[in-house]
């Protein structure tokens, strides 16, 4: 049997988890959680979030728009709502040129290495 590499491995993550990923505290998890209804982790009988990838997509937005480019919690919930698509677009953006960013940088750091 094949495995499907575009599958990913877990179907939820714990809030510790996802709160590693971004490098944000649970507790801002747990306020972003009230201030953007988009954002709706499963919850055990134990009231254990179980966020599921739609969950990290969304947050990954969120994230984008309040910590990196520093937009005020009402004008990234007004941004959701207006261009969802919009923003998330610009999000994928930034993150693969982060990732290209990174490895020019490995890569100048490798030929300053070799002089």
């Amino acid at each position: 049997m094949a495995l499907n590499p575009n599958k990913t491995l877990k179907k939820y993550y714990a809030i510790s988890e996802v709160a590693e990923m971004f490098g944000v505290s649970e507790t801002l998890l747990r306020f972003w959680e009230k201030e953007f209804p988009s954002i709706q982790p499963r919850k055990s009988g134990r009231n254990v979030r179980q966020y599921a990838q739609e969950d990290i997509d969304e947050i990954r937005i969120i994230h984008n728009m309040v910590k990196i480019r520093g937009m005020k919690l009402a004008a990234a919930r007004e941004a959701l709502s207006k261009n969802r698509c919009r923003e998330n677009s610009t999000t994928e953006l930034l993150e693969r040129l982060q990732a290209i960013r990174a490895e020019l940088v490995g890569i100048r750091k490798e030929l300053g290495d070799i002089v």
